[in-house]
């Protein structure tokens, strides 16, 4: 089989929203009236973002689930996406997994693949996803506010848990564990609350490298601070059963700084607690009140009696040694 016989069988479909896809030098794409694009690409390598164990149905969905999130983050609706992927060789059985997970996943978002390219090296797959918000409607980094309330979508640890489980540093029963490892190779992107959030949210952000992390970026676009309480690691909406078997501070390291989650990080007006809330139910997906945005610079977390904890949770950073 050669390269475009491989785009062929696996990865063509006839274009339903896009005016050009797969097929030619370029996709060609219109944007429903009065709407804006949003654009995200993420990069999948072996080795460093996932496990050679990942079932390749898994590794589809979460190649595409990844981005998705971004939209979600910006509050976008998906419309298409491209995928990039470089293969040491062309295995048909796990093709067929591959592209099967990434199919449900796109039907799943009405999501169409539009083109990219293929090419033989280290396993890497490279999306890039197209989105439609209204303008001025996107939830950017920026727009966080003093006062905010600062929320977390589903569960967090979740997928750094599965992580130590498969390093051997933890050991879960097996129902624990197979609800972690799906948390950490099949993410569900918020992309229905991301949605819904729009007007309701100030400021939002998916969690891939570590809560801590990820609010971080937010306190330095909207140039604020946080004040984030950890009482809810205790027991929380956001803390799944399979992380309610650890002690507390190791709980804390894995819902603090563990990544991978692919929830929604977001800030919201104190009056907004109600449409918050509705938001939520409308997507069923809950949501928990972990802290609030501060006017003064810096961060600072609690332990469960307010007192401001000396610990640093640092979340995980592709070039640091």
């Amino acid at each position: 089989m050669g390269e475009f016989d491989l785009i062929a069988r696996y990865f063509t479909r006839a274009p339903r929203h896009a005016v050009l896809g797969v097929g030619d030098d370029c996709a060609l794409l219109q944007p429903q009236p009065g709407m804006q694009w949003a654009v995200s690409s993420d990069m999948l390598v072996d080795g460093r973002h996932f496990l050679s164990t990942t079932p390749p149905a898994h590794l589809g969905h979460k190649a595409l689930a990844v981005n998705l999130s971004d939209l979600a983050a910006c509050g976008a609706k998906p419309v298409a996406f491209t995928l990039a992927l470089a293969l040491p060789q062309i295995d048909e059985a796990w093709l067929k997994g591959f592209s099967q997970g990434l199919w449900a996943l796109a039907d799943e978002h009405g999501c169409e693949l539009v083109g990219g390219d293929t090419t033989q090296g280290p396993l890497n797959i490279c999306i890039t996803v197209f989105g439609e918000v209204p303008p001025g409607d996107a939830m950017l980094r920026q727009h966080a506010q003093a006062g905010d309330d600062i929320y977390v979508s589903g569960t967090v640890g979740d997928a750094r848990l599965a992580l130590e489980v498969f390093r051997g540093t933890l050991s879960l029963d097996a129902p624990h564990f197979e609800a972690a490892r799906i948390r950490m190779e099949q993410p569900t992107p918020r992309v229905a609350l991301g949605q819904a959030l729009r007007g309701v949210a100030n400021a939002a952000i998916d969690i891939s490298d570590g809560l801590v992390g990820d609010l971080g970026h937010i306190l330095q676009r909207s140039k604020l601070g946080a004040v984030l309480t950890t009482d809810w690691v205790a027991d929380s909406a956001a803390i799944s059963p399979a992380l309610q078997t650890l002690p507390l501070n190791r709980r804390l390291d894995m819902a603090l700084a563990g990544g991978d989650d692919y929830e929604l990080l977001f800030t919201a007006a104190p009056d907004q607690a109600d449409a918050v809330q509705d938001a939520a139910n409308a997507s069923g997906v809950s949501v928990t009140c972990i802290g609030r945005i501060t006017a003064n610079a810096g961060l600072q977390v609690l332990d469960a009696h307010g007192v401001a904890m000396s610990r640093r949770f640092a979340s995980f950073d592709h070039f640091a040694r």
